[in-house]
């Protein structure tokens, strides 16, 4: 197979006719939200859009049906839908690591036609073949086949990871946690900080622990570290609980301890049987790798049936992105929107605010998912960005943020545009007296963006009787932009939908601004800075010395308020 064409230099977006356009535009728009939907009874209808099973309204958002138009332009100048086709067909589209971007074949299914080659690799037949053998882990582990050293079965997966080793399991496993099989839960391991091993671990059983590390190269130093305080606490608890003798602790490790990785060697170093190490692929990024091999512990506490579903709803996202026309296409439109608000209405952050508890982590996923991918001040060619890239992300679950941040959106005076998700039907219908608890949550939902749209204005605050200075302080300018995105319910394929909705976001606002988003070399001069800091923070002077006044200064302070014990 010949290798897909791979997209030319990036084109600046300031030197489109679209964008001068966009800018005289912006300039001339006139009229509120309120007047567009007076004018336009047909506005929500014209400005709405379904992608698979979610239902995506737009029309909250501070643009005219010539201002997507506009928009649909400059995605043509740009050539978002041609590097769109290069990425779904294997191109190395991310330039400075020479690597194709194929999150999308890992939810391909079975059977798909034409089958996808690339390198000289077999990529549908590469990706079923690892995910059946998740699958027959995941199914020894539920069924009670694979057991710890002792002979009981598993009753406690804690997945160790950072990055996007960590923040897509546990958002995931927290969407869908009612699908957990029962006797069988999941942890998460992540942070460096010893506290947080502690607390993982401290009230767990080691005869009942599965441990998955979660590493590609197996050298993420926060992962190794935390690998080893794991697996010395399964050890020790095993000596001092089971009787463990030292020539029994390769095989409680062997039993005990998977690997999601390809590197063999150091796995098998660290006392995990090659056999039980799931690998994946370098055209994988870490934060698009949720529905690879590192969703292990998703498979076997959720299900191999509940991991299918979730990837057959991120290829229902990925169909409807690859293939519906440019006005009817939601991560088309939501990410040119996300355009329009950063570099001319000047906005710099974005709420993502799901009106369901168990999508408490989304916002947090989305961080690293869309600041990771286009924080960049470089383009793909290594120029120098022309506009503001990137926002960002943050939120909480509705109803709670309504009662801490809301009031900055509402009444702020910075412009934050915000996506509002809620389900149709509740997870776990409870009633309230007479009061479906669903309906009154939801009734929430739907009066955030109302506010936000049509605001309250001074006559409408003195008709309610309100006089004086209090008129100002409860008047609401409204034309706050918002986006609802609505599905009938939170299953495990809508889940799958919501993410990959978001990853094509981000991908289009990234053509747009020629950027690269997969790759982030902004995250490795820290950790780099970090092993070079360690003799210092060991306590040797001359490397003290060595360092800057602030970071000697600093750690002179630790070293002399460290407590011992």
């Amino acid at each position: 197979m010949t290798a897909p064409t791979t997209p030319s230099a990036p084109i600046d977006p300031t030197s489109t006719d679209a964008w001068a356009s966009l800018e005289a535009h912006n300039l001339e728009l006139t009229g509120s939200l309120r007047e567009w939907f007076d004018a336009d009874p047909e506005r929500a209808q014209r400005f709405s859009a379904d992608a698979a099973d979610l239902h995506v309204d737009l029309s909250k958002n501070l643009v005219t049906a010539e201002t997507l138009e506009l928009l649909q332009q400059l995605a043509r100048e740009v050539g978002v839908e041609a590097h769109r086709d290069a990425m779904f067909a294997g191109a190395h589209i991310n330039t400075t690591e020479d690597r194709a971007v194929l999150h999308t074949a890992l939810r391909r299914p079975a059977g798909a036609s034409p089958a996808l080659e690339i390198d000289g690799q077999q990529i549908d037949e590469d990706v079923h073949e690892t995910l059946q053998r998740v699958y027959d882990f995941a199914d020894s582990v539920r069924s009670g086949e694979w057991t710890g050293v002792t002979g009981k079965r598993i009753e406690t997966v804690v997945n160790i990871g950072i990055g996007g080793s960590d923040l897509g399991p546990v958002m995931v496993y927290e969407a869908l946690r009612p699908q957990a099989q029962d006797g069988l839960s999941a942890r998460f391991l992540s942070n460096i900080d010893p506290t947080d091993a502690y607390e993982t671990t401290r009230d767990l059983d080691p005869e009942t622990t599965l441990v998955i590390v979660a590493s590609k190269t197996f050298t993420t130093q926060e992962t190794l570290t935390n690998a080893r305080l794991v697996r010395e606490w399964l050890l020790q608890g095993l000596r001092e609980n089971a009787g463990l003798t030292v020539e029994q602790e390769q095989e409680a490790i062997a039993k005990h301890f998977v690997a999601v990785s390809t590197a063999l060697d150091k796995v098998e170093a660290f006392g995990i049987d090659p056999k039980n190490a799931f690998g994946f692929w370098d055209w994988v990024g870490g934060r698009y790798s949720v529905d690879s091999a590192i969703g292990t512990v998703l498979a076997t506490v959720l299900g191999p049936d509940t991991f299918e579903e979730l990837l057959a709803g991120f290829h229902a996202m990925d169909e409807h992105f690859a293939t519906a026309p440019a006005e009817k296409n939601v991560p088309l439109l939501m990410g040119l929107l996300n355009i329009w608000n950063v570099n001319f209405l000047e906005a710099e952050t974005h709420a993502v605010l799901p009106y369901s508890q168990y999508l408490h982590r989304f916002p947090a996923y989305l961080q690293q998912l869309t600041m990771e991918s286009n924080g960049k001040a470089t383009r793909r060619d290594g120029s120098l960005v022309t506009t503001e890239t990137g926002e960002v992300f943050w939120g909480e679950p509705g109803t709670n943020g309504q009662h801490a941040f809301y009031q900055l959106i509402h009444q702020g005076t910075r412009i934050i545009p915000a996506d509002f998700i809620a389900f149709a039907t509740p997870n776990h219908a409870l009633a309230d007296g007479e009061q479906d608890v669903h309906e009154l949550f939801l009734a929430n939902f739907f009066a955030q963006t109302k506010a936000l749209a049509f605001g309250k204005t001074a006559e409408e605050v003195r008709a309610e009787g309100t006089e004086g200075a209090l008129v100002a302080a409860r008047e609401f300018s409204g034309d706050r932009p918002t986006t609802s995105i609505m599905a009938p319910k939170l299953t495990a394929s809508v889940l799958g939908q919501l993410i990959a909705l978001y990853e094509h976001i981000t991908f289009v606002q990234g053509v747009v601004w020629g950027i690269n988003s997969f790759d982030q070399w902004g995250v490795e001069l820290g950790k780099q800075l970090a092993k070079g800091l360690a003799p210092a923070v060991a306590g040797d002077e001359q490397a003290i010395s060595s360092e800057d006044s602030s970071t000697s200064a600093l750690i002179r302070y630790y070293h002399e308020h460290r407590q011992q014990g």
